[in-house]
């Protein structure tokens, strides 16, 4: 587990006691003989890549202590159908209540990372990099932006703690980019990042007499520019501080984004919006290995 536990325990043990309701698992308790134990396969239905394992498997363990976990498959894999995840060992019990949980997370953040890395995939040859954003699951946040570097993308900030961004509603009511950038500089420590957004290339221009003037900003956020566009915002700013795309983001978009020399393409709908990877539980008879383990 990449995330501490500390972090991620309260997340999976919040799922849980969701779905555990008041009463718990009427189901297995009524149908499953105590005692018995077994073992399950998580399994690949569709192609993609693999995160969120971790905190998919705590969901049995925090059950049951005794559940033994096998990972084959850990983060950042590759998967194609039909291909064994992790094997999981345990009182069967255990193995039926925890399912809904584990396969809810691994299925949502794999397809975030499988989200991800077909953007990552799209911009292969530049040097751009591919960025989540805060646009994230609430409570789900750690999870997420973990998935979206299993799938080979970078984090954009990780709250409104840890980095400024000034953005069309905060000029409105600063009184434009000097106002903005002047209170950014009275009030924002010098170890925090300063970034923000413009429209146009008459705002961008703005910005960068700001930053000429000994203003503080270290990136700007090139928000739904054209290609053509943003090849020309970045000439502009000629390397004086990191530029980053947005909008509108897709496969089909990215690379032509990509290839107009922007530092950073972010998107929020790898996080908020990502397919869910079909990912199923199979039922393993003791000694029996399933159609593709670990390949």
């Amino acid at each position: 587990m990449s995330l501490p536990r500390v972090v991620v325990e309260p997340i999976v043990r919040a799922a849980l006691l969701e779905d555990l309701g008041r009463a718990g698992d009427l189901t297995t308790e009524a149908t499953v003989p105590a005692g018995l134990t077994g073992s399950v396969a998580l399994v690949a239905r569709d192609p993609g890549v693999i995160a969120g394992l971790p905190a998919a498997t705590l969901a049995w363990r925090l059950l049951d202590d005794e559940v033994r976990v096998e990972a084959l498959r850990p983060d950042g894999s590759t998967v194609a159908p039909g291909d064994e995840i992790a094997l999981i060992h345990g009182p069967a019990g255990t193995l039926l209540t925890g399912e809904r949980v584990a396969l809810n997370l691994l299925g949502h953040l794999s397809g975030v990372a499988t989200a991800t890395a077909g953007l990552v995939a799209a911009v292969a040859g530049t040097h751009a990099r591919i960025c989540c954003t805060r646009k994230t699951t609430p409570g789900l946040r750690a999870l997420e932006k973990e998935a979206v570097r299993a799938g080979g993308g970078s984090n954009h900030r990780f709250g409104l703690d840890d980095a400024v961004l000034i953005k069309d509603n905060h000029l409105a009511f600063a009184g434009g980019v000097t106002q903005a950038l002047s209170g950014v500089a009275e009030r924002v420590g010098h170890l925090v990042k300063v970034e923000i957004e413009v429209d146009t290339l008459d705002q961008l221009r703005a910005v960068l007499a700001a930053r000429e003037s000994g203003l503080r900003v270290d990136a700007v956020l090139l928000d739904n520019m054209t290609p053509a566009l943003l090849a020309e915002a970045v000439a502009l700013v000629d390397g004086r501080c990191v530029t980053e795309a947005s909008g509108r983001i897709t496969p089909a978009t990215a690379g032509p984004i990509a290839r107009a020399g922007v530092d950073l393409i972010s998107a929020g709908w790898i996080t908020h919006s990502a397919p869910v990877l079909d990912i199923g539980l199979d039922y393993r008879p003791t000694g029996a290995a399933g159609p593709n383990p670990g390949r």
